[in-house]
């Protein structure tokens, strides 16, 4: 069982509780106008147009697949701002051995893992044998998920998993149908799912005005579990880091803005929220 990993975090503090590391999968089954790491949406379809503006020659063209070459790149991440099809192709196909060989090379300075992407739920079974080996190793594991894939399709999955970090990008459809070109109905159900079965590890809301309704969210989802709403939620700030398209330009949200929405979101019942 192998996926595309796109890279391998050995300690974040940013990705769940404690230092973890964390492990980004290739690819995603949405486009979010405001991703920041858009190069991890799709897959490689072996174009070329990065591999001859690459100043250390880590890239060749085989046929219709690019190679990397690891030792040779120096992280200038030119390829990737060159690529039409928002892709890496900085990618390792990799065992969840493999992985979990990596990710134990970091012990005893990690609490557990995180699985991101990407959307990492598109490869549940490589994430099954990749968080029975770490469980096995006395490791947490977490999902950072886009809730666009059904939870509750992989109980087992969700029994290995310590919780997921959900992503609550909108609540109105038409506002997501805007925001990422799909329908938001599964990760309303995803959220009840989590919630209910005490697997939501933290709820994660993008602010940025005049694009996502993000007072909306937090209305529907103080309406589905009632107050107070005890689920840790943490309100991101629109950064235009690494954005690109129609939201590479937008400004973020000042200070005033989010601590006032941290504010009403207190009087509204939530007890557990986070800025950044």
């Amino acid at each position: 069982m192998k996926a595309p990993v796109n890279k391998i975090i050995p300690v974040s503090v940013v990705d769940g509780p404690g230092n973890r590391t964390a492990v980004f999968l290739q690819g995603c089954n949405i486009s979010c106008a405001y991703c920041h790491n858009p190069e991890t949406q799709k897959l490689c379809t072996g174009c070329g147009i990065c591999v001859d503006g690459c100043p250390a020659g880590a890239l060749a063209l085989n046929g219709n697949t690019v190679s990397w070459d690891e030792k040779k790149c120096v992280s200038c991440d030119r390829c990737i701002a060159v690529c039409p099809n928002y892709a890496s192709p900085k990618i390792r196909e990799m065992s969840a051995e493999e992985v979990f060989e990596e990710v134990s090379g970091n012990l005893p300075f990690i609490r557990g893992i995180t699985v991101s992407g990407g959307e990492c739920c598109l490869y549940p079974e490589f994430l099954k044998e990749l968080f029975g080996l770490c469980k096995e190793a006395g490791l947490s594991c977490l999902i950072d998920s886009n809730g666009m894939v059904d939870f509750s399709l992989y109980p087992e999955l969700l029994e290995l998993s310590d919780g997921v970090m959900l992503d609550v990008k909108s609540w109105d459809p038409e506002v997501y149908r805007r925001l990422t070109g799909a329908d938001n109905a599964v990760v309303k159900k995803n959220l009840e799912l989590l919630w209910r079965k005490n697997k939501l590890e933290e709820i994660r809301i993008v602010c940025l005005s005049g694009e996502s309704d993000y007072e909306e969210v937090l209305r529907g989802i103080a309406g589905l579990m009632g107050s107070p709403v005890t689920a840790r939620v943490k309100l991101i700030r629109f950064r235009p880091f690494g954005v690109r398209g129609r939201l590479s330009g937008a400004s973020e949200p000042d200070d005033r803005v989010m601590q006032e929405l941290a504010a009403w979101a207190g009087e509204m019942g939530y007890r557990n929220v986070v800025l950044t």
